[in-house]
């Protein structure tokens, strides 16, 4: 299904959404995007970080609150839509273990989500001539799927 089928089909439900961000998780392969984006779908993953340093770098606003977000796979289909309910900005070394459970990815432990961002991470920031730090600030989302249910 495309995000516009999708999008159109949730609007009927909940006329009250107006509007929605496409996008799909990153990963350093398209086997570990589809892999999330099925956790998201499953329930299992209901969250997210992002580098802070790249949104300053693209002078892009942060999630807000109550946005939608349509969830697509590396093919551009819409696997879920979902809806933000908390955002917060945290240094890196100071996630905790319930954020890094909600993130659902493999074991779900700390030490797991910190290694795997550490190097996703400094990839990212490379690419914006940034380097990775330990205390840099990292942008944690809280959501929940909300189509389909």
């Amino acid at each position: 299904m495309t995000e516009k089928e999708m999008w159109n089909k949730y609007i009927k439900v909940n006329n009250k959404a107006k509007s929605y961000e496409a996008w799909s998780f990153g990963g350093n392969t398209p086997e570990v995007t589809d892999i999330l984006a099925g956790l998201v779908l499953k329930g299992i993953k209901t969250a997210t970080a992002s580098a802070y340093p790249c949104y300053v770098a693209e002078n892009a606003p942060l999630p807000s609150v109550g946005e939608y977000n349509l969830i697509l796979n590396t093919k551009g289909e819409a696997v879920c839509i979902t809806e933000t309910v908390k955002v917060y900005t945290i240094p890196f070394n100071q996630v905790d273990k319930e954020h890094a459970f909600k993130e659902g990815e493999f074991d779900r432990t700390l030490s797991y989500w910190r290694k795997c961002h550490s190097e996703f991470f400094a990839k990212e920031l490379k690419d914006i001539g940034q380097e990775f730090s330990e205390d840099m600030l990292v942008v944690c989302e809280e959501f929940k799927v909300v189509y389909p249910i």
